[in-house]
């Protein structure tokens, strides 16, 4: 038992690490970060073995990956300047325009700015999301409920 939360707190401390470390970005490498971080204490309070501090690292930059896109789209469903007719206004003669427009407001947020790095993957959420919205349509107008469910 006694292994067990030595091990867990190893852990929790190598994270820690990682997260006040201004050199991990989410395309870091280990390599890259090994040589920033490996004279840090913390660094080997997970393990000895560089394989499973590596597997760890690798673990640690693939959450904060997973929840940097979640939190885009999150932000992208929090734009009001970007509705169910946005993909239609970007085929059209204003496209540029409206894409500089929803570009300068995600440029506004730090959640739309984590993923500067990784340029693609944000015009792929970014598109899938515009695709999203042209086939669900309008949304449903305000004074429109659900009927109550009968008891």
């Amino acid at each position: 038992k006694q292994w067990y939360q030595r091990r867990v707190r190893g852990k929790r401390a190598f994270v820690r690490m990682l997260d006040e470390c201004e050199h991990v970005t989410l395309t870091s490498t280990w390599k890259e970060v090994r040589r920033k971080i490996k004279h840090d204490s913390r660094f080997s309070k997970l393990s000895e073995d560089d394989k499973e501090r590596e597997a760890e690292f690798d673990r640690y930059v693939t959450d904060k990956l997973a929840q940097a896109k979640a939190d885009f789209r999150t932000l992208l469903r929090e734009t009001k300047c970007i509705t169910h007719k946005s993909k239609e206004i970007l085929r059209g003669a204003n496209g540029d325009t409206h894409m500089r427009e929803i570009k300068q407001f995600l440029k506004n947020d730090k959640r739309g700015l984590v993923l500067d790095d990784l340029q693609e993957d944000r015009d792929r959420i970014l598109d899938d999301y515009l695709t999203e919205l042209e086939k669900v349509g309008p949304p449903p107008p305000p004074t429109a409920t659900k009927p109550l469910a009968k008891r």
